[in-house]
């Protein structure tokens, strides 16, 4: 049972992200949420992040925390590492988002309580249930080809949510044991999708809330074709039961 004051551990996967990641440590700091920890996982960024996110730790001590890994070997690595760690370090509830301010600080006090409220298992951080919104600067192509990725991962795989690809989460510690973080292995929005599949077929609920996704302004997005090709193909892998069961 979750205490009325969890641990709560933002992980934020980072690379080349010295810029983004003041302000959005400054956005979490902002929400006065007690329990908020900020655990930074750096990539060996050459652009300095790491140096960022240890200053930041320096500066907050207990509060924020930094991983340093020593290659860029992708997303759903990264994303495992950190949330490994944040078990380890005695989280109850862990917190997905990304470095470049594309995910709302200020929705995660909803997210927190609509997780802690039932039997909720993890909660996505939605572009596509009623209030959430793309950011308006997306062209039209680009609108309808995230809006077709989450139709074909849910025709595929029937997940029964709206946004199948959301990387925006709030997970409470045992559903993450309960599927077993350290055998996933997929990236990219096929990480994403992989977690939502098994926190289905393991009969756990999963509820959405409305975001507004925002464009980056700082930095290069950090997809690629091999990603693009891998989430594609990521959705009849988990059909097969492959890296779906374990």
């Amino acid at each position: 049972m979750v205490e009325a004051s969890p641990k709560v551990v933002v992980v934020v996967p980072t690379y080349n992200e010295r810029e983004n990641l003041p302000v959005l440590a400054g956005l979490l700091a902002g929400l006065g949420l007690p329990g908020l920890h900020l655990l930074v996982v750096d990539d060996n960024s050459p652009d300095g992040t790491g140096d960022v996110a240890d200053k930041l730790a320096l500066e907050s001590p207990g509060t924020v925390g930094v991983l340093h890994r020593t290659e860029k070997d992708g997303l759903g690595r990264a994303y495992v590492a950190g949330m490994t760690r944040a078990l380890e370090e005695g989280a109850d509830v862990v917190i997905q988002m990304d470095a470049d301010l594309s995910h709302p600080a200020s929705v995660i006090p909803l997210m927190l309580e609509t997780l802690l409220a039932g039997d909720t298992a993890v909660v996505l951080g939605s572009r596509y249930v009623p209030g959430g919104s793309t950011a308006e600067e997306w062209p039209w192509h680009r609108k309808a080809l995230s809006a077709w990725a989450n139709l074909y991962v849910n025709t595929i795989l029937g997940l029964g949510v709206r946004d199948a690809t959301a990387g925006f989460k709030a997970w409470r510690a045992e559903t993450l044991r309960a599927i077993d973080l350290p055998s996933v292995h997929s990236n990219g929005y096929s990480f994403q999708v992989e977690l939502n599949h098994r926190v289905v077929q393991r009969g756990l609920t999963i509820r959405e809330v409305p975001i507004r996704f925002e464009e980056r302004v700082k930095g290069a997005s950090k997809m690629s074709l091999a990603v693009q090709v891998e989430s594609a193909l990521a959705p009849w892998k988990l059909l097969r039961g492959g890296r779906g069961r374990s």
